[in-house]
């Protein structure tokens, strides 16, 4: 990679990445290391107006995260395939106190950043001299904390993300293939993706474990809730991420599903509602109710 003396942060090795030996298997990231013990915060952390600045990034997969806790789940990555294959734009950043390293290059600061994928992501990987993002204001994590990452809202607002993300058109279906955000580009994965789970996304018998969902009416079901088919094969098996009723009378609701032709798809369905069906509402965990 080219050097450049007024960005030392690439100098820096590139973060490695554990093989993916099957689909089913889970994407394991090496990420920068903890110090052994926080760091105090240099900054004053104020609540101010985002503002969007764009910056280089540099190294190999560096994993963008649900909140600015450093171990909360990923929600995908940048420079996926190539060092600085990405640029990140940022609106807002956090002081954590807790230090990331990586090689000379530290920092305690989380950038939020809103494309190419939305999420936190270390300032560490970002290709400037400083520790902190010139420019984008420092502000309190949002009301909630780390609860954003296991809200309702937050799950739709993902899901909604892979109606345009392939260029203003839907992400395609694939039960092979995955999504420049790591996440499997099946119905499975996709729900995966919306519920912030580590990439590349468990199967749908996966998301019925008790670990991540609990089976609840379908008289029950909010925004947020997932819909579930897990018995049969792969190719029978399906999940949708419910949005809402369409009436009062709870004959049909709106969903978001990842299925094989159109791809991604927000619309009118019925699944679970009839007869002998074999769709079962379930809850995610991570709502706390």
């Amino acid at each position: 990679m080219s050097l450049r003396p007024s960005t030392p942060r690439r100098m820096l090795p590139a973060l490695a990445l554990t093989c993916l030996t099957a689909p089913a298997l889970a994407l394991t990231l090496a990420l920068p290391a903890h110090a052994a013990t926080p760091t105090a915060s240099t900054a004053s952390t104020v609540s101010v107006a985002r503002a969007d600045a764009s910056f280089p990034t540099w190294g190999t997969r560096w994993v963008v995260h649900a909140t600015s806790d450093i171990n909360s789940p990923s929600v995908g990555m940048i420079n996926q395939n190539s060092a600085g294959q990405d640029r990140i734009t940022a609106d807002y950043q956090v002081d954590t106190g807790r230090r990331v390293c990586e090689g000379s290059a530290c920092s305690t600061f989380m950038a939020h950043i809103t494309a190419p994928v939305t999420g936190f992501l270390t300032v560490v990987a970002v290709d400037i001299p400083e520790d902190r993002l010139p420019g984008v204001p420092v502000q309190n994590e949002p009301p909630g904390g780390g609860s954003q990452t296991g809200s309702r809202q937050r799950t739709l607002e993902r899901a909604a993300t892979w109606l345009t993300a392939n260029g203003g058109r839907p992400v395609p279906y694939s039960q092979s293939a995955y999504w420049r955000d790591g996440y499997r580009q099946d119905c499975s994965g996709y729900a995966s993706m919306a519920l912030g789970l580590p990439t590349p996304g468990t199967n749908t018998v996966g998301l019925t474990n008790r670990n991540i969902t609990r089976p609840i009416s379908m008289g029950e079901l909010q925004p947020g809730d997932l819909v579930i088919d897990a018995i049969g094969n792969s190719n029978t098996r399906h999940v949708v991420i419910f949005e809402r009723w369409t009436d009062d009378a709870h004959t049909s609701y709106l969903a978001y599903e990842q299925r094989g032709g159109p791809g991604t798809t927000h619309r009118t369905l019925t699944y679970g509602l009839n007869a002998g069906s074999e769709y079962r509402a379930h809850r995610p965990v991570q709502y706390g109710d």
